[in-house]
């Protein structure tokens, strides 16, 4: 109902969607609006044809994805967050290459859901609850916050198992994991130094600069746990309030090409426990 916002999703200029509009009424020989200065109604005659022009589009659209499945051609691309690609996923994925060699792997980095219609890519991983409408949603693995930090640096403060330990260290975090997660009682403390920054990587890269204790998924830290260049700095771990799906609409999920990804991942994910001798705290 705004000529102007609909010129700018079309990517023409206002007038000539306006003159679209008008062949189109010449064309069916009946007014679709009335015009009344700036302002915009939609006629009887153009609230009939709406629902129906809908229908044609979607249907149209959807034999177009039909016939994309149907051939399974082309690169496989798949979304994920970028901490996710950094720190778990990037690591594996030369197993996956050497596995299948055939598929022209694309990954583009996103945290927005997916309009699998309006776009080319065919499935996803998200963090969630993993209800996504319309959409096939298997659980990949569980995430815990684990607090970590370099080795020498523990050594030397020593482990925290409550509020008051914290108070030895800088406490570093992102927006996605805060420390009253992991404290489990909303309790903040402000005198404690604390760098807040907006990427869950970045975090995970301070603490090995030793920047201080970060507060972290353990999917982002596991492998640099098990390298020697961060260090588990409490046996008191806090389940993440959502989980790692794969995600894809129906129709892709038995493409070949969807489906070996999808195994993979299943198998590697596999591998991923918590770390050992902790308390999972709910």
């Amino acid at each position: 109902m705004h000529f102007t916002r609909a010129a700018e999703a079309l990517g023409v200029t206002v007038s000539a969607a306006s003159m679209q509009i008008q062949a189109l009424e010449q064309y069916l020989g009946v007014a679709l609006f009335r015009r009344q200065g700036r302002l915009i109604e939609i006629t009887e005659q153009g609230a009939q044809l709406l629902p129906k022009i809908r229908d044609g589009l979607t249907a149209l659209q959807d034999a177009i994805d039909d016939v994309r499945t149907i051939r399974g051609q082309g690169p496989l691309r798949i979304s994920t967050i970028g901490s996710f690609l950094t720190q778990w996923l990037m690591p594996r994925l030369p197993q996956f290459e050497a596995l299948h060699p055939d598929i022209d792997l694309r990954i583009e980095t996103s945290a927005a859901q997916v309009d699998f219609k309006k776009t080319e890519v065919h499935a996803a991983i998200r963090l969630g609850a993993g209800t996504w409408s319309g959409l096939y949603s298997d659980k990949i693995m569980d995430e815990w916050l684990v607090p970590v930090c370099q080795p020498a640096l523990l050594a030397k403060l020593g482990p925290v198992s409550d509020h008051a330990d914290l108070k030895r260290y800088r406490l570093l975090h992102s927006s996605t994991e805060r420390w009253s997660d992991w404290l489990l009682d909303g309790q903040h403390d402000e005198s404690a130094l604390r760098i807040s920054i907006d990427d869950s990587a970045a975090v995970v890269r301070a603490a090995e600069a030793g920047a201080g204790l970060a507060l972290a998924r353990w999917s982002l830290v596991a492998d640099d746990v098990r390298l020697g260049r961060l260090a588990v700095a409490s046996k008191k771990i806090t389940r993440y309030g959502r989980t790692c799906y794969f995600v894809c609409p129906p129709k892709y999920r038995d493409m070949p090409k969807v489906a070996a990804f999808h195994r993979w991942l299943q198998a590697e994910a596999a591998k991923h426990a918590p770390p050992a001798g902790c308390i999972i705290s709910a």
